[in-house]
């Protein structure tokens, strides 16, 4: 039906008879002469209807924005001065030789131009409207894009890719699964998949050596912008590696993927810090580096003082008193924005926000404002201003309790504060987090419970750490981050049975509950599994970021909302009674 697409009609093709196919973007009627702008996905060009063709310009002059049509014309330069520079089309026009109306349209309940704000729930009731848009197809092209460079790249290091299955077991891996009940075995159920991992570590025990997979996996969890309960993630696995293989394997991806899609040369090694110092540091294990903001401890500062709200954590091992000094935050932060942050904390359990303003350093403390300065000693005072490097003008927030409650709210209002006052340096920071924590405890379930996976092997030297201070030891896992966002992670597996029994004993399972869940993969590791390990990252949130998007939403062809239903098909939905009677449900209240 088509010659050329209408973003491929340029200079190169003039004087040439061209067939286009299209959407109609703008119609516009000057003096009898009708222009229309003819839309697909590659582009669009300016098409003339004179009315010297009598037929033709009759059924111009019908058209509206939408119409679908197909137009044979001739290729000619657009006369001087009214050249487009801004679209590779700008400079010819085709003059319209036969029109053929392929569809009509109604009008639509929001116009497709990317220069129109649209809320983003008539976009999801309309998804198929919205994927129009010049902005989202550029979007959905640099996807396929980036998915062809993924799959060339690991074709070329020697990945098979192999595709895992989708109905599976239900396996506890920190979210809740979808079930499918099972029509042929009544009360049982099958689980969609959080992920390949366990059929990727035995396709390792199989000898297949080095796997990936664009891999589409369910979470049933509450969603948040970088969050959709079905979501596609790159899963890969190799055997007989450590972690500098996938450090430089992730590494020559990214240059590579950055290279050719956005043409930006990024640094072929990657920063790498332990999730102890992100943790001090910057109160997160994805700290967005692009923020020049930093916490400081300052226990040590405070230890001796009468004020107990920063003496007492200053003296808890399991607590920490921190500062965040924001330059020139003093003089940019008026008394209202101070109380919003001080609310902002309490979210993440914070009690409240001291505050010291440095009003004038030389002054000493007559240059200081804070209600907090009469309970601290002159010595504390000059302690803290020189370790958190304070200057005239600076303002220094202080968190004071445990440390997860410390670290999680200062970490935050270090994002904040540095997204409020634009704070953000340009440019794409690439850091590896490592050496993780194996475990943590967990106080409302009074056990223990992996902090990636129960299948992460722990360092060597941690073994016997293992079951005599779960707490310290350390695992062999590793997180991608990227502008704060964790793109992906992974580790090196158990692959001796003997552990990966000790491991699921310490989380609390019996040998029993443990053959039960995981049955299948200890009797796989008896049979000469070797060394393994792998990464998984979400390919939605690397393109969010590469296409400049605030949400996966805008980088998935037919997401969900907020709360996981589809706007558009009506998903979920009611189902007739005679399909659940044949899966033997029964629904107690509807």
């Amino acid at each position: 039906m088509r010659s050329h697409y209408c973003g491929q009609v340029t200079s190169h093709v003039l004087e040439q008879q061209v067939t286009i196919c299209g959407w109609v973007h703008h119609r516009r009627d000057h003096g009898g002469v009708i222009f229309i702008d003819l839309r697909d996905r590659e582009g669009w060009v300016q098409i003339v209807f004179n009315p010297e063709n009598t037929e033709n310009f009759k059924q111009a002059n019908q058209v509206r924005n939408e119409y679908v049509l197909q137009v044979t014309g001739k290729v000619r330069r657009r006369p001087a001065g009214t050249e487009n520079k801004v679209l590779l089309t700008g400079e010819v026009e085709v003059l319209a030789e036969k029109l053929i109306i392929l569809n009509t349209s109604d009008p639509l309940p929001f116009s497709i131009d990317e220069y129109v704000t649209v809320s983003e729930e008539v976009r999801l009731k309309y998804r198929y409207l919205d994927l129009r848009r010049p902005e989202m197809q550029m979007r959905f092209q640099l996807r396929a894009k980036a998915t062809n460079l993924i799959q060339n790249y690991f074709d070329e290091h020697g990945f098979l890719p192999i595709e895992t299955p989708i109905l599976t077991r239900a396996t506890p891996e920190g979210a809740r699964d979808y079930l499918v009940p099972s029509r042929t075995q009544p009360g049982h159920f099958f689980a969609l998949p959080q992920s390949p991992q366990l059929f990727k570590q035995l396709l390792m025990v199989a000898g297949m050596e080095r796997y990936y997979q664009i891999a589409r996996c369910f979470r049933d969890e509450d969603l948040r912008a970088d969050r959709q309960p079905e979501f596609t993630q790159l899963d890969l696995e190799a055997t007989f590696i450590d972690e500098e293989f996938i450090y430089q394997l992730m590494e020559g991806l990214m240059c590579r993927l950055f290279k050719e899609i956005l043409k930006i040369e990024i640094p072929s090694k990657f920063l790498r810090m332990t999730y102890q110092e992100a943790m001090h540091r910057f109160g997160s294990d994805k700290p967005d580096l692009r923020i020049p903001l930093e916490l400081v401890d300052i226990s040590e500062c405070v230890k001796h003082v009468a004020f107990h709200v920063f003496a007492h954590p200053a003296n808890d091992p399991e607590s920490r008193v921190a500062a965040l000094c924001i330059p020139g935050g003093g003089n940019l932060l008026s008394r209202k924005e101070i109380d919003d942050y001080t609310d902002f904390v309490k979210q993440f359990k914070a009690k409240g926000l001291a505050y010291i303003k440095v009003n004038d350093l030389g002054k000493g403390l007559e240059g200081l404002q804070s209600p907090i300065l009469k309970f601290l000693t002159k010595e504390a005072v000059e302690a803290i201003l020189k370790t958190t490097k304070a200057k005239t003008g600076d303002i220094i927030f202080f968190g004071a309790d445990k440390t997860k409650i410390v670290n999680e709210s200062l970490g935050a209002l270090r994002l904040k504060i540095g997204h409020d006052l634009k704070l953000i340096q340009t440019g794409w920071r690439f850091l590896w987090i490592v050496d993780f924590p194996m475990f943590e405890y967990d106080e409302n379930e009074k056990a223990w419970v992996p902090l990636n996976h129960p299948f992460t092997a722990p360092r060597e030297e941690m073994l016997e750490e293992l079951e005599k201070n779960p707490g310290a030891c350390i695992s062999r896992a590793y997180d991608l981050v990227l502008n704060g966002t964790e793109l992906g992670g992974g580790s090196i597996r158990i692959h001796d049975q003997s552990l990966q029994e000790k491991i699921f004993n310490l989380l609390g399972m019996s040998k029993e509950q443990a053959y039960s869940k995981f049955g299948f993969l200890l009797d796989a590791l008896r049979y000469g599994c070797p060394p393994m390990g792998g990464l998984a990252f979400g390919l939605d949130r690397l393109m969010m970021l590469l296409s400049g998007a605030n949400s996966i939403r805008e980088v998935i062809a037919f997401p969900k909302t907020q709360n996981a239903s589809c706007l558009m098909t009506g998903a979920p939905s009611d189902v007739e009674e005679k399909q659940l009677k044949e899966l033997n449900i029964l629904i107690k209240n509807k």
